[in-house]
């Protein structure tokens, strides 16, 4: 359990969420929205509305796993549409960067060496 980490993939949902929902409504979600299988092990990310909101979904070995935060102050920055990959992928840096209130739009990724 909790074993969220930059091995894996990393999906957001490309529109706002109802965040009543919970593990049936949100594996809805991925498979008609986003068609993908929520038990793939890969990681789907969702948002509200006013961005105060962000749940995760995940596939870990024996049953899903929910994680959830509420921004108390502030909001989540919106992401941009990659035109190149023709999604909303993301790399674990940057959830973390975003969930931790650090602006994406003038972040530089560095290159780094990857195997």
């Amino acid at each position: 359990m909790f074993c969220l980490n930059d091995s894996l993939h990393y999906y957001l949902c490309s529109h706002p969420v109802d965040m009543r929902g919970g593990f049936d409504r949100l594996c809805g979600i991925v498979r008609a929205s986003m068609g993908r299988d929520p038990l793939s092990g890969e990681v789907f990310v969702f948002m509200n509305k006013s961005r105060t909101l962000i749940k995760l979904l995940h596939w870990e070995r024996g049953g899903l796993v929910l994680y959830q935060k509420r921004l108390e102050r502030g909001c989540l920055a919106p992401l941009r549409f990659d035109t190149r990959s023709r999604s909303y992928q993301l790399p674990w840096s940057s959830l973390v960067l975003m969930i931790e209130g650090v602006s994406l739009d003038r972040a530089v990724h560095r290159k780094r060496y990857m195997p």
